[in-house]
């Protein structure tokens, strides 16, 4: 049985998308799930089973024990790894380039949906793939060979850390505003794989709805946006997304 029979997309749907000329779309750590992306209490395994993440995500434990907190990136970097990307990250590739204009919201610090060849991602909480220095903020793609743990920013002498926001720490402003922005001008609003709970994200859909945009919740379970929704397809985004592209295809 194909995806396409086994979830239901409401005819409504379908000619909602058809007809909308800017659709932006939230994804969260469900759509990475579906990849065998450990959530970020699941990956706390072996050696780091020890360790509460929300002790380690943090400047001040990066400050504490650098060394400790670079490590624990490098492992989840390898995690992340080997990972693929699923067909909920590549149905969104293809449904970026059936409508006029395409906004990709992302709370996931995986990189899947860059792999699977989606552009102009607006990132929200970062990029575990990037690093970055720590007392300047600015990206550093290339540093020397050493043996210091974490290395040294070539550009300032900094300590390098990875380009993910931490706990207490504030989002990228130049992302967050331009998630705001296209939630505030989309007419299609999708949100997929997310709990509803982590803020400003869990705001996004609601600005939507608010500016009279059509609310799309793709989630096997429900959550605290669901009563919200417009639509509300149960099950997981590997299964659903292709499901409405076949249906946009006939």
């Amino acid at each position: 049985m194909t995806a396409s029979t086994e979830i239901e997309i409401p005819d409504l749907l379908v000619q909602n998308l058809r007809a909308a000329n800017h659709v932006a779309v939230l994804t969260g750590a469900g759509i990475s799930a579906e990849s065998g992306v450990p959530t970020f209490r699941e990956a706390q395994t072996g050696l780091w089973a020890q360790y509460d993440p929300q002790e380690l995500a943090t400047p001040q434990a990066f400050r504490r024990n650098p060394k400790l907190v670079w490590e624990w990136y490098a492992w989840r970097r390898e995690l992340v790894g080997r990972a693929t990307p699923n067909p909920g990250h590549a149905a969104l590739v293809e449904l970026a380039a059936v409508v006029p204009k395409f906004t990709l919201i992302t709370q996931n610090v995986d990189g899947l949906h860059q792999r699977a060849g989606s552009e102009n991602v607006v990132c929200l909480h970062g990029n575990i793939a990037e690093t970055k220095c720590y007392d300047h903020n600015h990206l550093v793609p290339h540093w020397p060979e050493s043996d210091r743990v974490p290395p040294i920013c070539p550009i300032c002498g900094s300590l390098l850390r990875p380009n993910v926001v931490w706990f207490g720490e504030n989002l990228p402003v130049a992302a967050l505003n331009t998630a705001v922005a296209a939630a505030e001008s989309c007419d299609l609003f999708f949100t997929i794989g997310t709990s509803a709970l982590v803020q400003p994200a869990a705001s996004l859909p609601l600005r939507a709805a608010e500016r009279g945009a059509t609310v799309v919740e793709v989630n096997p379970q429900p959550t605290p946006l669901t009563r919200f929704a417009d639509f509300a397809l149960t099950g997981p985004a590997g299964q659903v997304l292709p499901a409405l592209l076949d249906r946009l295809r006939v």
